[in-house]
Order: structure tokens, then C-alpha cells, then sequence
């Protein structure tokens, strides 16, 4: 899961998908924000299709409130602006529930909770978190994994990236000794041919100061009235077996948690 602590004045607004919410009653319509770059949650396909588990899950939860929906991609550390800005009514991109962000968004009920853990190359020296001490750790710029590492890593050289794509780049060519982010994206990316180079090291204790008590959807403050119909469709897909389905279309555990 991911959290942007550094706020920016602007966001890239980039690609946009349309799909409607079955026998929609009432017309209500939403933009959706999201950073389309953290497979398996989100990324774009070659069509410019959003896909991944929170695309998914988006979309059930359109029909199941019966509102045509509208996805926008945007930059990760301007993700939180364009909310304020009103250039989408929410976001659903893999976001932690944190007390900070709460402090300048309202946040829905969770909708999954998944620990930190660390990858390192195959062939590594390394065999726990007291040998990370000295080496270089990758991670997204601006996220729960990044602060994870500054307070709970301190005695190793953190290095950022714009995006989860450029440390796992880094890894691959020997650049940095480890990176963390999310478990199941690392899972993800080292069961794939892109991965091969890397393995999961371990996980992480979470720290709910900073990684929170799960991913949520994120509404403007004060946005009482979706909210609560967005943690009534959360509730909905779970309880007749949607959550279920999408869940087991991406992974082999129970992703919502305890």
C-alpha cells in the first residue's frame, strides 16, 4: 500500500476510462483517480485499459452503487491536490489509512491490508534485516515503504524512485541491494519473468503509525454522503461474494485482512 507524505501543487492527469454501473438509477456520476503504475492493484494494458485488483474492485463498487464512473490516471505525489482540486471525486489506488493523511482527506472503511516486506537478488549475502545494515534499499518516492525504511531502516542508504518500475529496474542491474514496498507487489513482480532476478527476503512488522490499518478510498473532507455510500458498497461486494471473485482472480490468500 502506498501513502504520499510530500504534497505538490499539481498532478498529472494522463489517461481516462469510462464504465458504467449496471441499471444505473439515478445518474450519479465519478470521477475515480488513481496512479496506474503498481501492478497487480493498477497499471494499463496496451490498450489503455485500466486493469488490476482496485480497477476491479472500482468497478463493482460503481455497479453495485449503480454510477457511471470515470478513471483518470495521475502522478502519485500530485494525487492528493487534484482530490482538493476537484478534479476527481475519489481515489482508489492502493492508498493507506494513516492518521497524517487523514488530517486532509476523509477515508472510507478499508478495502484491503497487506504488510511491507523487503526483496533482494537471488544470489544475495544477505539472510535478514540486521544484514541490510549498510546497504542501499530502493523505494517509491513519497509512500508508507519510504518512511517505513527512513524510521525502522535508518542504518541503511535509502534511495528513492519516482515509481515502482525504476527501483525494480535498479535492482535487476545491481544498483541497490534491496528495495520494499508492498508484499504481494513484490510477490507479484518476483514470481514474473521481469522478477526473476530477485526473492522476498521477509516481512515486515507493520507499524500502524505509518503504514495505517489498510488501504482506503480517499474523499474530500467532508464528502459524508459518499463515503458512507462507498463503505455500504465495500460491504455490499463482500457480503455477496464480488470481493471474493476479484480477490481470487489476483491472489491465492485473503487480501482484506484480519
Amino acid at each position: 500500500m502506498r501513502i504520499s507524505t510530500r504534497i505538490l501543487a499539481a498532478a498529472s492527469v494522463a489517461a481516462m476510462s469510462l464504465f458504467a454501473g449496471a441499471a444505473m438509477a439515478d445518474g450519479e456520476k465519478y470521477v475515480i483517480g488513481t496512479d496506474s503504475t503498481y501492478p497487480p492493484f493498477e497499471y494499463v494494458d496496451a490498450s489503455g485499459q485500466f486493469l488490476g485488483f482496485d480497477m476491479d474492485i472500482a468497478r463493482a463498487l460503481c455497479t453495485q452503487m449503480k454510477a457511471e464512473c470515470t478513471i483518470v490516471s495521475s502522478d502519485w505525489d500530485g494525487i492528493i491536490p487534484a482530490l482538493q482540486a476537484k478534479k476527481f471525486d475519489m481515489i482508489i489506488s492502493s492508498m493507506s489509512i494513516t492518521p497524517e493523511r487523514s488530517k486532509l482527506v476523509d477515508f472510507t472503511n478499508k478495502y484491503y491490508n497487506t504488510p511491507p516486506a523487503i526483496a533482494v537478488p537471488k544470489d544475495s549475502t544477505v539472510t535478514d534485516v540486521a544484514g541490510l545494515k549498510g546497504k542501499t534499499i530502493g523505494a517509491q518516492t513519497s509512500t508508507t515503504h519510504a518512511n517505513y525504511a527512513e524510521k525502522h531502516l535508518a542504518d541503511t542508504e535509502l534511495k528513492l524512485y519516482p515509481t515502482a518500475d525504476e527501483y525494480k529496474l535498479d535492482i535487476t542491474n545491481g544498483r541497490v541491494d534491496a528495495v520494499i514496498d508492498d508484499v504481494v507487489v513484490l510477490s507479484q513482480w518476483v514470481k514474473s519473468d521481469a522478477g526473476a532476478c530477485c526473492k522476498i527476503l521477509t516481512t515486515l512488522p507493520v507499524d500502524k503509525e505509518i503504514n495505517g490499518v489498510g488501504a482506503g478510498i480517499a474523499v474530500r473532507q467532508g464528502d459524508n454522503e459518499l463515503r458512507e455510500k462507498l463503505n455500504n458498497a465495500i460491504a455490499a461486494i463482500r457480503a455477496d461474494g464480488t470481493y471474493k471473485k476479484i480477490q481470487d482472480k489476483y491472489f491465492d490468500f485473503n487480501v482484506y485482512g484480519d
